[in-house]
């Protein structure tokens, strides 16, 4: 039987999800309405309202758009973000499925699952001199390919994380049904463990990613021109007279989008990943 919530809590519910609501969508609100002021509204007191508070104007988004070094990082970030994290997802199933179905003697699966915890809670800065140095040996400083081996590597714990607790959900007994039938340990990994781990491997990619796009220290660090991605194009936006809020308004509404895209596109997927495992039948 439900219990039933009295008024007084049903409107203390109401509340906090409205503030929370409003916190979340607020950082929206403030780009889009900063992306259509006039540059004198943008420091005027009171402009919140369009067309009431002030005549709304698309041209900081058509002088943004025209701009090479803006669409260059956009389509640096997509590179570096879709790469990253399907590299990283790939590289991260098979350690998962590895730490998941087998035991590893000397070092112990506690030991190495610790070990790429400790990779993710790791500062980026205290590797940044190091990975720069190495980089500037390879000659791939301001190179779209070194920043997506570097995220990748700072991504692969969630994979691994993740995925290996999933992997431990899925009945072993449907791997064996299929090595009784003559497949290999290869092929049930392929044929029966990812058919069933795809929700997950799905909402895996989309945390990688997201967090492979918002990576903004190793790229300020390593590239100067051709790999710039959008976090440093949004850095870039303070001019000698200040803060030009309104291209910020604009950069930081293009880099929301495609992260927002791609997980509406997999929501369904992400929704599936994330309870995978959940709960036990």
């Amino acid at each position: 039987m439900r219990r039933k919530t009295s008024p007084v809590q049903r409107i203390l519910t109401s509340g906090v999800m409205a503030l929370v609501l409003l916190w979340v969508l607020f950082p929206f609100y403030w780009a889009f309405v900063n992306s259509i002021k006039q540059p004198a509204d943008t420091f005027r007191p009171g402009a919140w309202v369009p067309f009431w508070q002030f005549q709304p104007t698309l041209e900081h988004w058509i002088a943004e758009l025209s701009i090479l070094e803006t669409r260059h990082a956009l389509l640096n970030s997509t590179v570096i973000a879709l790469g990253a994290a399907t590299l990283s997802v790939l590289l991260g199933t098979a350690a998962a499925y590895a730490l998941a179905r087998f035991r590893f003697g000397k070092e112990g699966n506690a030991n190495l699952t610790t070990w790429f915890l400790s990779q993710r809670i790791l500062p980026p800065v205290v590797v940044v001199i190091p990975f720069f140095l190495i980089m500037r040996q390879l000659q791939l400083l301001d190179n779209v390919f070194a920043l997506m081996l570097l995220n990748a590597t700072f991504t692969l714990p969630f994979p691994v994380i993740i995925l290996s607790q999933m992997i431990r959900e899925l009945p072993k007994e449907l791997e064996e049904a299929a090595y009784v039938d003559g497949a290999t340990i290869f092929q049930g990994f392929l044929q029966v463990v990812l058919p069933l781990l795809l929700p997950g491997l799905v909402a895996t990619w989309i945390i990688c990613m997201a967090f492979s796009w918002n990576e903004f220290l190793l790229a300020l660090s390593l590239t100067t021109k051709s790999a710039i991605p959008m976090p440093v194009i949004i850095a870039g936006a303070e001019h000698t007279r200040g803060v030009q809020f309104w291209y910020v308004g604009v950069r930081v509404l293009l880099t929301m989008l495609p992260p927002i895209v791609f997980a509406l596109l997999a929501q369904r997927y992400i929704i599936r990943g994330l309870t995978l495992g959940a709960v036990k039948g």
